[in-house]
């Protein structure tokens, strides 16, 4: 059974994600760290794999993050090629990213969002290992990326890899903390003290060490992001209720949460390059200069995004194994329903009753 409580922190963080980029307001950084939340939820459900399908859960993961990728180099790769990106091997991360993706100039921008991807595949591969030393040593490893994160600041020789593994492979371990039930072990109020102090420490850091160029926006303040997303994560996960069916009674919401967990990754991957088109045709502070509302720009990118699930989203399914469908949930959207099946004894009587005539 779907978690519906990860399904709606999922949906959260997507519409966060996109309507940051879209209005690269700083603040929503703090309110919401989408990225943080989203590796605990990853790591959350990769720990549960791992103990139900061991080694081949990695496989299926790989399955299901890559086939949306190859989608996108289909439509990217072709056109930067033409407009100057070097034909050569680094080409085969659009295959495999575990390097950044290369892109070209016009490029880089409305692929920005390739690193979530990249980081993701790299916490896959390293989960089976993971797991098993934060099992038998929870304290230790979960410092360790924190660590890793501190001697990189400080001058040690590193690769956005590390960088990015330094700074969020702690809420991915909080995943696993939540999925082994050490969180919810946890006195209420020395949970909260933990993550008060890891909250306390984030924010002085961030407000001390603005990045230049955007501010107290926390994906470019890695110490403070790290220490912030953790802090966060650990609200979020350690006072996670048992259910979460209240989700489900409110029907407009519950179609919209499940259709953004099924279509999340084509959201994710695209969503930059929407924003950019949209920007290039009506300027992309429409809304600062006063041509229009931001509702209405925030709706001309909703529309975009929208128009690239319907078009892209059902190789998520086919990565999934299932039935590839327009949008999820569509015909519940229209108002339609599915019949239910016979109960099972009227369906043996009813073939029983065919075999006697």
């Amino acid at each position: 059974m779907r978690n519906r409580y990860f399904d709606l922190l999922r949906a959260i963080a997507i519409v966060r994600v996109v309507v940051y980029h879209s209005t690269e307001s700083a603040w929503m950084s703090i309110i919401f760290p989408s990225m943080g939340v989203m590796f605990a939820l990853g790591g959350s459900l990769m720990a549960a794999s791992l103990d139900k399908r061991g080694l081949t859960a990695v496989l299926s993961r790989i399955r299901r993050i890559l086939p949306p990728l190859w989608i996108l180099a289909l439509a990217f790769v072709p056109a930067m090629l033409l407009t100057g990106l070097a034909l050569d091997w680094d080409l085969l991360y659009w295959v495999v990213p575990l390097q950044d993706p290369p892109t070209n100039g016009w490029g880089m921008g409305a692929l920005l969002t390739l690193w979530y991807l990249r980081e993701y595949l790299w916490f896959v591969l390293l989960s089976p290992a993971a797991l098993w030393l934060f099992r038998r040593w929870p304290l230790p490893t979960l410092m360790a990326p924190f660590i890793i994160l501190i001697a990189t600041k400080e001058g040690v020789p590193s690769t956005s890899v590390v960088d990015d593994f330094g700074q969020y492979f702690g809420c991915w371990l909080l995943g696993f903390a939540h999925y082994d039930g050490l969180l919810k072990r946890m006195k209420r109020s020395a949970l909260i003290a933990v993550a008060a102090v890891l909250g306390t420490a984030g924010a002085v850091w961030f407000t001390t060490h603005p990045d230049p160029i955007k501010g107290y926006h926390l994906g470019d303040i890695p110490i403070g992001d790290s220490l912030w997303s953790m802090a966060f994560v650990l609200v979020l996960l350690g006072l996670a209720p048992s259910k979460a069916e209240w989700v489900d009674r409110w029907k407009p919401v519950s179609r919209v949460v499940t259709a953004l967990n099924s279509r999340a990754m084509t959201v994710y991957l695209w969503h930059k390059a929407v924003i950019i088109g949209c920007g290039v045709l009506v300027g992309f502070h429409w809304w600062e200069d006063g041509i229009g509302p931001l509702s209405m720009w925030l709706a001309m990118v909703g529309a975009g995004v929208l128009v690239c699930v319907l078009a892209f989203g059902w190789v998520e399914d086919f990565a999934a194994r299932r039935r590839p469908v327009l949008l999820p949930g569509v015909e519940q959207w229209w108002g339609a329903r599915t019949p239910a099946p016979l109960p099972r004894r009227r369906v043996d009587s009813a073939r029983a009753e065919a075999g006697r005539v």
